[in-house]
């Protein structure tokens, strides 16, 4: 089994808690505002079903690998646009049994219902919505949350455009709802709309910005995350807090090492601090391949690599591995890349700043020489023999967040203080005591969501 991380939490739905939080209904019965601009749901990362498209074999989410494909893509081609399997994706994951003997988890199930009974909001269909599918009407947007965010974005905006065509509604605006990973793709659909990264110096256009009214970036790692890290070197488990079930297949660092998207979630260059034995600061490129040959991070030297991959793949592996780390490192840029301290588009963050959230690393060498990277607040011994306690690392790698994104990464403190610049023009700032899986699910969230959704329409009642 792979050293285990706690990434799941990360930008997706950790299906495997087990929520006690309850969808409520309003507590009087009230008449809901008609007339609402339509809403579109974003999952994260691992959010949505993967279906192996000639089978119909829902691959993901399930407990046991699939015999004829699994979440690992191919590596054959620098091309990230080009390996692709069978795996295509089917709905959003609204819950989840793992086993019999667990109980059934709801992932979005929660946010969907809230959206139907309080918000008065009914589901429509990308292909085929209702006559009104333009107002009080929701859709989610499942994906292939493995590829390359920005072809996801694009896939978007594509299929907006196609749904206002159907509606006969081309200035029609939507709200979105995106959570975690999410968020990303939202802010480059409204950044650059329907194109690929710019080959030289990112300019966003905004072009995008004339589908979009509001935006609500949930849990949203706008700086990227530490635990991206983790999982690209160790994998990560299914279950929360790092428990491992026989029969259940995890996600190992050659899974990982396979799937463009997590390399995009990467600590933003210079928003990660990363410190030696002795807590002083180091400095590295973590878009760099060597330097994940000199920590020892680099799976591609791990003895059961050959065992993982096909003849082709290893011969690909170098030339691949150092193209996904460029190619994650263009899209931040992208993301970044913004100087408008305003824009068409209102964009609100709502997240957490009351919980121990993972915002850098430690590295040290252990008895035998080799590079040994602290994840996660334990003991370890100086190279002069002096033991360093958990509670001395958990002061140095920790922030405050949301278990998975810190308030900083989410708000681009680190990137707006380096720059002087607004990298993510924000209207408003929601901080709520809430994990990342529950930003999802909680009815303090759905209340102010619903402020600010709701109240746009009020307002016109009102006039």
């Amino acid at each position: 089994m792979p050293k285990v991380s706690r990434f799941l939490f990360i930008f997706c739905c950790a299906f495997l808690f087990t929520f006690s939080l309850q969808a409520q209904t309003p507590a009087t019965t009230v008449e809901l505002p008609k007339g609402k601009n339509p809403i579109i749901i974003i999952p994260g990362l691992t959010g949505s079903e993967l279906i192996n498209s000639k089978t119909q074999e829902i691959v993901w989410f399930k407990a046991q690998r699939s015999k004829d494909d699994d979440i690992r893509l191919p590596i054959t081609s620098l091309n990230l646009s080009q390996n692709k399997d069978s795996l295509v994706p089917g709905d959003v994951i609204r819950n989840v049994q793992l086993l019999k003997i667990l109980p059934e988890v709801e992932i979005y199930d929660k946010l969907i219902g809230a959206l139907q009974i309080r918000g008065g909001y009914t589901e429509g269909k990308w292909d085929n919505p209702t006559v009104k599918g333009y107002e009080d009407t929701f859709y989610v947007f499942s994906y292939d949350w493995r590829l390359d965010n920005v072809e996801n974005a694009r896939l978007l905006v594509r299929k907006i455009e196609k749904l206002k065509q159907t509606l006969k509604r081309p200035n029609l605006k939507f709200n979105v709802i995106a959570h975690s990973m999410g968020g990303l793709i939202a802010r480059y659909a409204a950044m650059y709309g329907d194109a690929d990264l710019p080959s030289g110096k990112p300019r966003p256009t905004w072009i995008g910005a004339k589908n979009f009214s509001k935006v609500f970036l949930l849990g949203t790692p706008n700086e990227g995350s530490v635990q991206s890290l983790d999982a690209l070197i160790n994998g990560f488990s299914y279950i929360g807090g790092g428990l491992n079930l026989p029969f259940v297949q995890n996600v190992s660092e050659f899974d990982t090492f396979t799937i463009p998207s997590i390399y995009q979630l990467l600590p933003h260059s210079g928003t990660m601090t990363a410190y030696d034995e002795n807590f002083k600061p180091i400095e590295l490129d973590i878009f760099d391949a060597k330097t994940w040959d000199e920590y020892g991070w680099n799976v591609i030297n791990n003895d059961k690599f050959a065992k993982n991959f096909s003849a082709e793949e290893q011969k690909n592996a170098k030339a691949y591995f150092q193209a996904v780390l460029s190619r994650a490192k263009r899209f931040q840029d992208a993301l970044d890349a913004n100087t408008n301290a305003k824009t068409s588009v209102s964009m609100y963050l709502i997240g957490a700043d009351c919980k121990e959230t993972l915002d850098s690393i430690v590295l040290y060498r252990d008895k035998k020489e080799q590079w040994k990277t602290i994840f996660k607040a334990g003991t370890f011994e100086r190279s002069n023999g002096e033991k360093v306690t958990a509670e001395e690392v958990k002061k140095i790698i920790y922030a405050m967040g949301d278990s998975v994104v810190t308030k900083r990464s989410l708000a681009t403190e680190t990137l707006s203080a380096k720059t002087n610049k607004t990298v993510l023009p924000i209207t408003s700032e929601i901080y709520l005591c809430e994990g990342h899986t529950k930003l999802v699910t909680s009815t303090d969230v759905q209340d102010r969501l619903f402020e600010l959704l709701l109240g746009e329409v009020a307002a016109k009642v009102q006039k």
